[in-house]
């Protein structure tokens, strides 16, 4: 059974690390068909190969399926992250189907238009204190090992996966005020660029949000915790897809939905 979405988002898989919920990615990629693929960059991990390169057949696979859905009609547009930062350098290239850009302006079908970047370029810790920004980059690696062995541990106890890092997320006021300011600071880019909202990735958060200055702010998460994707339906539509938990009801919905509409149509030559 596969799910058809107008657009489809994805960013922060970092592939090239052990962090990277491959199998989880490449499900979801088996599983949905869309007009329009964004990448809203560190979809490869390049800041990884400084300590040694991780690559197993996995990650390939993911890989070869956005090229064959670019292949077969998907416009695939990637837009790097701070994490493949390297790929700025090749921005204007279209390579196996794929339009690496810095940004993009995105048409919904309802007429909104939204601007899509990766978002580093909005983080002050980012911009501003690079060292600090790798610092933080290996902290983040230690916190996931630690909620890889919990998860373990869950599993073993028979209960289903659950972030401790995206909780503590939640629950750290600095955090929580850096990400209330991040959104705040992309609603005034979405302003500035006189568009209705903006669409990011880079903080590993996501989100729809209704800003009060009458932007929508959205962040399409990352496949290392969450699993997640923005998603746009074939009315313009806007939603967050957390595969690890929705999979299978939105795929037992579409295939209900496929069922009805069969039997209308044999009714229909019936009579």
């Amino acid at each position: 059974m596969t799910l058809h979405y107008r657009s489809i988002w994805i960013s922060d898989t970092h592939l090239g690390t052990k962090d990277c919920k491959a199998e989880a990615l490449r499900d979801f990629l088996d599983h949905v068909e869309c007009d329009y693929l964004y990448l809203v960059g560190d979809i490869i991990d390049l800041w990884k190969f400084k300590s040694g390169f991780y690559w197993p057949a996995l990650h390939s696979d993911i890989v070869q399926r956005i090229i064959s859905k670019a292949k077969w009609g998907t416009q695939v547009i990637y837009i790097p992250g701070n994490h493949d930062e390297l790929f700025r350098k090749h921005v204007g290239i279209h390579f196996n189907g794929i339009d690496i850009q810095l940004d993009a302006i995105h048409s919904t079908r309802d007429g909104r238009r939204f601007l899509v970047v990766h978002g580093d370029g909005f983080d002050s810790i980012v911009c501003h204190n690079k060292s600090l920004a790798y610092i933080g980059s290996e902290a983040y690696d230690i916190l996931l090992v630690i909620n890889s062995w919990f998860n373990k541990i869950r599993t073993m106890l028979g209960y289903n996966y659950w972030s401790l890092s995206a909780f503590l997320k939640h629950k750290v006021k600095n955090v929580v005020n850096h990400i209330h300011n991040y959104q705040y600071i992309l609603g005034l880019e979405a302003q500035k660029k006189q568009v209705d909202g903006i669409i990011c990735g880079h903080i590993h958060h996501a989100g729809i949000v209704e800003l009060e200055t009458g932007k929508t702010y959205c962040n399409c998460g990352d496949w290392v915790e969450s699993c997640t994707a923005l998603v746009e339906d074939t009315t313009g539509q806007l939603a967050i897809v957390h595969w690890l938990e929705d999979s299978q009801r939105l795929l037992d919905q579409a295939a209900a939905l496929q069922s009805s509409e069969e039997k209308c149509m044999v009714n229909n030559i019936i009579d």
